[in-house]
C-alpha cells in the first residue's frame, strides 16, 4: 500500500472517531470530566379538589416530551401520584394531557404529577399552526374603545410584532387609560388579561396564542404558571410579556402548556387548586446524558457500552484502556527504543497492577520472577523439552505465589496477597524469555529487558489508571479509532529510535572531530 493510502485512511479513521465523539459531546451533552454533575429540576404540581361522592374526572395539561419539545429542555423523568385512581396521558395537536378517572370520590381529593427536568441544547422545533381565536362578544362601548385603542397602537407600531407589544402594553400600564379600563372590567386575572388579549387580536387578524410556564430558578413552593402572549408574525412565533410588554421569554422558563384548553378541569369541583413547586438538584452528568438520550431515541443508548448491565460496563471500562497501554508501549518501544519481554507483556503486566498496586506489584513480580528464574537455571542442567520445561515452571510459579500469598498474611501484609491476580502464564513465559535471553545474550541484556518491561508495564499502568482518560475511552469509546490512525500513520516509522542516538552519539563525535583535523595528507605522493 502506498504512503498515500496509509495516509488517507489514518486520517477517514481518525476524523470518524473525533465527529461522533464532538456529536456526543456537543448534541448529546455527554460530558467530558468524569466527576461532572449537570442541574436537575423536580417540578411538581399538586391539585387539590372537593370530590361530590360520585364519579369523577380530573384532566391537566401536561409538558410535551420528546426531541427537542420544550425550548432549553427536556423532561427526562415523570411520575403520577394518585390514590385510588385510573391513569390516561393522551397526546393531541395541542399538546399531552392525563385524565384521572375513579368510580367514587368524596371529600377533599389531592393528586401529584412530578417531572425531572434538565437542560437541553437541541434546537427547538416550534410548533403549531398560526390561525385565529375566536374574538370577543364586545359591548357598543367596549367596541368603540377597542377601536380608539386599535387606531393608537396602529401609529406607534411597524410590524405585527411591535403592534402587539404596544396593544398589550396599554392594558399592563400602572394606571391604563379609560378605554383599556372599559375592556379590562371582569379580567380579574393575568389568565383572564391574557386570554382576551389573544381573542382581541383577532379582530385585527392576527393569529395569537396563551402559553404558560414558569422559570426553573431556586427552589419554590405554592408558585402559579405565568401566562405569556405569542402572536405570529407571518414567518415565527413572537413571545411577548403579558404583565410589562416586553418580547422574548425569561431566563430558565420552562413551558408547560401552549393548549388553549383550561389547565386543570374538576368534573367534581368548578374551583379547582393546583400549585407548582420546584426543586434544584445536582445529578451525574453522565447518568443524566444517558436518560436524555434515551427520551431522543432509545436505539442510541440501547445498542451502546452504556445499555450494558453494570457488570459488564465494569469490565469494559478496563478492557478499553488495553489499547491505551499498549499505544504507549509502542511509543516507549518503536519511538524511545527500550527493550521488553514479549509484545504486550508490559500492558498485561499493568492490569495486574490495577489490583496490586504499583509498588507493591513491582516488589511481587520481581521476587516471583527472580525465584522463578533460579528455579528455571536448575531445570536447565537436567535437560528438558520445551514443553515439559515450561509446564515444570509453570508448576513452580503458582507455588511460588501461594507460599508468598501465606507468608504475607501471616505477617499482616494483605497487600501480598493479591499476587494471585498476577496471570501466571505470563510470568512463565517471562521466566522462560529472560533465561533464554540470558543464556544467548548474557545475563546484562537479560536484565535489561525485564527493567524495561516493568518501566513500560508501570508507566501503561500510570496511564491506564488515569480516571479521565478512563472515563473517556468508556463514554468516547470511538475515540481509540483516532488511536488507530495515529497507531497507522507509526506503523510506517522506520528512522532512528532515541536510544539509538545516544547509542551512535560517540560516532557522531568522532566524525565531527575528524572533519575539523581536515584530510589525511598522502605520504605516497611524488613531489
Amino acid at each position: 500500500m502506498k504512503k498515500t493510502q496509509l495516509y488517507f485512511l489514518a486520517f477517514v479513521i481518525a476524523a470518524i472517531g473525533l465527529g461522533w465523539a464532538w456529536y456526543k459531546w456537543q448534541v448529546l451533552q455527554f460530558p467530558l470530566s468524569p466527576r461532572e454533575e449537570v442541574e436537575v429540576w423536580s417540578v411538581e404540581a399538586r391539585l387539590e379538589f372537593q370530590g361530590n361522592g360520585g364519579p369523577n374526572k380530573v384532566r391537566l395539561q401536561l409538558p410535551s416530551r420528546g426531541p427537542a419539545a420544550i425550548p432549553g429542555f427536556t423532561v427526562i423523568d415523570e411520575r403520577l401520584i394518585s390514590r385510588g385512581y385510573s391513569e390516561q396521558v393522551t397526546k393531541t395537536k395541542e399538546g399531552r394531557q392525563v385524565e384521572w378517572v375513579v368510580r367514587r370520590a368524596s371529600g377533599r381529593q389531592v393528586l401529584y404529577y412530578r417531572a425531572n427536568v434538565v437542560r437541553d441544547s437541541t434546537p427547538y422545533l416550534e410548533s403549531g399552526e398560526p390561525r385565529l381565536r375566536t374574538p370577543p362578544d364586545l359591548s357598543e362601548a367596549q367596541t368603540a374603545a377597542i377601536d380608539t385603542i386599535f387606531e393608537d397602537v396602529k401609529m406607534r407600531s411597524a410590524d405585527i410584532a411591535t403592534f402587539a407589544r404596544e396593544f398589550v402594553r396599554e392594558f399592563s400600564a400602572e394606571v391604563p387609560r379609560d378605554e383599556a379600563r372599559v375592556l379590562l372590567d371582569g379580567l380579574y386575572t393575568m389568565e383572564d388579561r391574557a386570554q382576551f388579549i389573544a381573542r382581541a387580536l383577532a379582530i385585527r387578524s392576527i393569529p395569537a396564542r396563551v402559553l404558560h410556564g414558569l422559570p426553573l430558578g431556586e427552589p419554590t413552593a405554592f408558585e402559579q404558571l405565568q401566562p405569556f402572549l405569542q402572536v405570529h408574525n407571518g414567518s415565527d412565533w413572537i413571545s411577548i410579556s403579558v404583565t410589562s410588554g416586553e418580547e422574548g421569554l425569561p431566563e430558565n422558563f420552562f413551558l408547560w402548556t401552549r393548549s388553549a384548553r383550561d389547565l386543570l378541569v374538576v368534573q367534581s369541583d368548578k374551583r379547582p387548586k393546583v400549585e407548582f413547586a420546584v426543586q434544584r438538584n445536582l445529578a451525574d452528568a453522565v447518568a443524566i446524558a444517558k436518560r436524555r438520550t434515551e427520551v431522543r431515541s432509545e436505539g442510541l443508548v440501547k445498542y451502546s457500552l452504556l445499555g450494558l448491565p453494570v457488570e459488564m460496563q465494569g469490565v469494559f471500562k478496563i478492557l478499553l484502556t488495553v489499547p491505551i497501554g499498549a499505544f504507549v508501549m509502542l511509543i516507549m518501544r518503536n519511538l524511545i527504543g527500550i527493550k521488553t519481554f514479549g509484545t504486550f507483556m508490559p500492558v498485561l503486566i499493568a492490569l495486574a497492577f490495577r489490583e496490586t498496586q504499583i509498588i507493591s506489584g513491582v516488589i511481587l513480580f520481581s521476587l516471583v520472577v527472580s525465584l522463578g528464574l533460579l528455579a528455571r537455571f536448575y531445570l536447565e542442567r537436567l535437560r528438558l523439552l520445551l514443553v515439559p520445561r515450561l509446564t515444570s515452571v509453570l508448576i513452580l510459579v503458582i507455588l511460588l505465589m501461594s507460599m508468598i500469598s501465606v507468608i504475607a498474611h501471616q505477617l499482616d501484609l494483605p497487600v501480598g496477597l493479591s499476587i494471585a491476580l498476577f496471570p501466571m502464564v505470563i510470568m512463565t513465559m517471562t521466566i522462560e524469555r529472560m533465561s533464554i535471553a540470558w543464556d544467548e545474550r548474557g545475563p546484562g541484556t537479560a536484565i535489561k529487558e525485564g527493567i524495561g518491561t516493568l518501566i513500560i508495564a508501570s508507566l501503561a499502568y500510570t496511564v491506564m489508571t488515569w480516571a479521565p482518560l478512563e472515563h473517556l475511552v468508556f463514554v468516547f469509546p470511538e475515540l481509540l479509532l483516532v488511536l488507530l490512525g495515529i497507531t497507522l500513520l507509526l506503523g510506517r516509522y522506520s528512522g532512528y529510535r532515541l536510544t539509538e542516538l545516544f547509542r551512535f552519539r560517540a560516532l557522531a563525535a568522532e566524525r565531527e572531530e575528524a572533519l575539523k583535523k581536515g584530510p589525511p595528507a598522502d605520504t605516497d605522493a611524488k613531489p
